[in-house]
């Protein structure tokens, strides 16, 4: 990678960020004084944008903005932008409380902290497009070596090698039985060889995936790690339950949890629920006040029948729920056994539109505003399913510690419509608990987004 290039890119955002600043600080002066348009800002003025600059310089370090520019996805930048804005208004807002030197007009200091945050946004997203193309090619990797080339070891490899964005490259491995050179591993020689290589090649760390059977083999690595001033990291044996487990301390004693599950934390369920209520409020106040009516009378002119279709499905934690929908279907006696299919007979003709539209789908939010549903979370299924598949997929019922949503992280990747297929069904829960550990505002509305988008582009798996 082109480190010269990396500073750069860093120095180009900040100047890039503080020019836009303060044109948002001068956009907001000749607003307040369209009179002195063309004129030296007065000193008094000059001091306060001044110590806004400094301000804004304290805020982007606090929250790490220009840091790993190249490694960081496009949802943590976006977050430390706004954590940033956020900071920057909380401190501005208390300057003019607390400061009577600072007097700045309150519509200056509102203008131009909403037009720096337009200008800020659309700039990190433009810079977030044009990184894309190159962005691997630009990451500073840090070089390490593995100790042991065991099952352990290849893990540590494996993950380094698909999650590029941790900045990690791996030279190779040192293992005492160097026939695994074989089977396609780099192993650069035995252990004891290790941190003469490190020395030698300025490595800047060195992973120990030995087994727990070799503990005094690893002390004594440990110490030597630290005589030779070599930054030495031990990844331990969790036996064969291959999860990403989060390490809590109680006391002295390691407690391991299987997974992390941020909508665990009071303060991000409430951050749900509050988009949950007020985008459900939205559409049913403004879409479906009138289109429940318009559509009730084409579904009546189609098909005998009630409008809307109830079905019991598993909800969070399992609780069973009412699920809405628009009748789609004939009335039949299997629509709780059997799901539709390509070419179903029970579809009915404004059924087969409204399906591929996901229109049915839309009387759902009013189980949104009723707390049974969420905008966002893995898709509800019938009862019989949920009990099948809790049988045939080990980790089938994770995905109710979620409230389920109307679309999710699973469908938005194009796991969604009829799932006979086991691997299918695989793919949609690994998808279900992705989201359950990495969910964020703003990857909620991210898919509401994407969702969008499939909707008006179509997709052949719904039907």
């Amino acid at each position: 990678m082109n480190y010269r290039y990396s500073k750069l890119s860093k120095g180009l955002n900040i100047l890039i960020d503080f020019f836009l600043l303060n044109l948002a600080l001068y956009a907001g002066f000749a607003f307040v004084h369209p009179d002195l348009i063309g004129q030296d800002i007065t000193e008094d003025h000059k001091l306060d944008f001044l110590f806004l600059n400094l301000v804004w310089f304290y805020c982007s370090n606090v929250t790490n903005l220009y840091e790993d520019i190249f490694r960081r996805d496009a949802i943590p930048t976006i977050n430390a932008t706004l954590k940033a804005l956020g900071l920057y208004l909380l401190i501005g807002l208390l300057l003019k409380l607390s400061l009577k030197q600072f007097d700045l007009p309150n519509s200056l200091i509102t203008l131009s902290f909403v037009v720096f945050s337009v200008l800020l946004l659309s700039w990190k997203t433009l810079f977030l497009l044009i990184r894309r193309p190159a962005r691997w090619s630009l990451v500073k990797y840090k070089t390490i070596v593995i100790v042991g080339a065991g099952a352990l070891g290849l893990d540590l490899y494996n993950h380094l090698k698909m999650n590029k964005q941790l900045g990690y490259k791996v030279l190779g491995f040192f293992d005492d039985d160097l026939s695994k050179c074989k089977k396609g591993l780099r192993v650069l020689g035995k252990v004891e060889d290790c941190f003469d290589f490190v020395e030698e090649n300025n490595i800047a760390e060195v992973y120990c995936a030995l087994p727990d059977v070799a503990q005094e083999k690893i002390k004594c690595l440990m110490l030597e790690a630290d005589k030779r001033l070599i930054r030495f990291k031990l990844v331990p044996e969790v036996k064969d339950y291959r999860r990403n487990f989060n390490i809590e301390l109680f006391g002295h004693l390691p407690i391991l949890t299987p997974r992390k599950e941020p909508l665990e934390d009071k303060a991000n369920e409430i951050i749900k629920r509050g988009f949950d209520v007020v985008f459900s409020s939205f559409v049913i106040v403004l879409l479906l006040s009138w289109f429940v009516p318009l559509m009730a009378l084409i579904i009546k002119l189609d098909s005998k029948g009630p409008v809307f279709f109830r079905q019991i499905r598993s909800g969070k934690d399992n609780r069973p729920f009412y699920c809405l929908k628009f009748r789609s279907m004939h009335v039949n006696g299997d629509s709780d056994k059997k799901q539709a299919c390509k070419g179903d007979v029970r579809i009915t003709r404004v059924g087969a539109f409204i399906r591929k539209t996901s229109i049915d789908e839309l009387p759902q939010f009013f189980n949104v505003l009723m707390g049974d549903m969420s905008v966002v979370g893995p898709r509800p299924h019938m009862l019989k399913h949920t009990e099948d598949y809790s049988n045939l997929i080990d980790k089938f019922m994770v995905r109710h510690f979620l409230t389920p949503g109307i679309t999710g992280w699973a469908q938005v990747n194009g796991h969604r419509g009829e799932t006979t297929n086991p691997v299918f069904m695989e793919r949609r829960i690994e998808a279900d608990i992705w989201y359950l550990e990495n969910w964020s505002f703003l990857l909620d509305l991210k898919i509401v987004v994407l969702t969008a988008w499939q909707t008006i582009r179509g997709n052949d798996n719904a039907f």
